[in-house]
């Protein structure tokens, strides 16, 4: 049973009340940039479960400040928790690397031993010869998971320093070569187009 007289006391209204709807924001925005995260992605079994969590936790927080309407601190405490959980939800989207991107490279140096470098370590590879303005390019095009862009980006900096490369998230993908790499998530599969 919570003790009555700490929760009227001015410590828990003004620092453990504000810190407690901080943390609770932080942890709702989060998981809601999350959910949305997997729901373009097509993760369809986590994403009811990630909901359910994040409105309970929203539930919970909503209702101190109605309960709380007289104490300012509050709402700065909500308004704070919503912009840190952004920033953090922004965060572990990213290290969390769904879905697949597309890297488009072009460079005007001779391609060759880029070229053989992403085929030894297995990303697929279109080449394309191309016509720039200052002359004659190469077009490389990767589809590769999103956590392999870095790698990828790694070695085309390594062999052609000057190149120019774009790099764009794509929705599905559909036949093409994919090399067999072990899973670090399985609760979940994304929909892919054809199946």
């Amino acid at each position: 049973m919570p003790d009555i007289s700490f929760m009227q006391s001015d410590i828990y209204t003004f620092v453990v009340l504000p810190l407690l709807i901080f943390l609770a924001r932080i942890f709702d925005v989060s998981l809601g940039t999350m959910r949305l995260i997997y729901v373009s992605k097509g993760f369809k079994r986590i994403v009811p479960f990630i909901a359910f969590v994040e409105v309970l936790i929203w539930i919970i927080a909503i209702g101190q400040i109605m309960e709380n309407l007289t104490h300012p601190i509050c709402y700065v405490a909500y308004a704070a928790g919503f912009a840190a959980g952004n920033y953090i939800g922004m965060c572990l989207t990213d290290k969390m690397s769904l879905g697949m991107v597309l890297i488009r490279i072009l460079t005007k140096t001779d391609a060759t031993e880029l070229i053989e470098a992403l085929r030894a370590k297995e990303y697929g590879l279109t080449t394309v010869n191309g016509q720039g303005v200052y002359g004659k390019v190469k077009i490389l095009f990767s589809v590769v998971p999103k956590s392999d862009a870095k790698a990828v980006i790694s070695l085309v900096r390594n062999f052609n320093p000057k190149a120019f490369y774009t790099v764009e998230e794509i929705g599905f993908t559909e036949s093409g070569f994919f090399p067999k790499r072990k899973r670090a998530f399985t609760f979940n599969r994304p929909f892919r187009k054809g199946k």
